[in-house]
């Protein structure tokens, strides 16, 4: 038998081998609570398929992320195999824009001292 490329994988299976919860569980629970989007689409169903190139918004822990997916996992590697299967392009934290607005505005300071 010929093995076919695999064309997608479920969403709560990419993102156990992801890394991105500690179990499988926690991971349709995540999904179920309606916390993650396929596209910009809200999903509630632990068995959506996810695919290269699909963009989850992920609200976990007080925090968004947004993971571009890269690839499909084959198992729950270790985290430096786990950070191939995705980009991540969450935007950063508010604390950092924060501070690096403190330092452009200590630096104007300066600057007309």
């Amino acid at each position: 038998m010929d093995q076919q490329p695999i064309q997608g994988q479920r969403i709560d299976k990419w993102l156990y081998f992801a890394r991105v919860v500690k179990t499988r569980t926690l991971a349709s629970r995540l999904v179920q609570s309606s916390k993650v989007r396929i596209n910009r689409q809200k999903i509630d169903n632990a068995a959506r398929r996810v695919r290269p190139g699909d963009v989850l918004t992920i609200s976990l822990r007080g925090k968004v992320l947004v993971l571009k997916v890269l690839g499909m996992g084959a198992r729950r590697g270790p985290a430096a195999e786990a950070v191939q299967l995705f980009e991540n392009l969450s935007p950063p934290p508010v604390a950092a824009l924060r501070s690096s607005d403190a330092l452009a505005a200590e630096a104007d300071t300066v600057e007309q001292e």
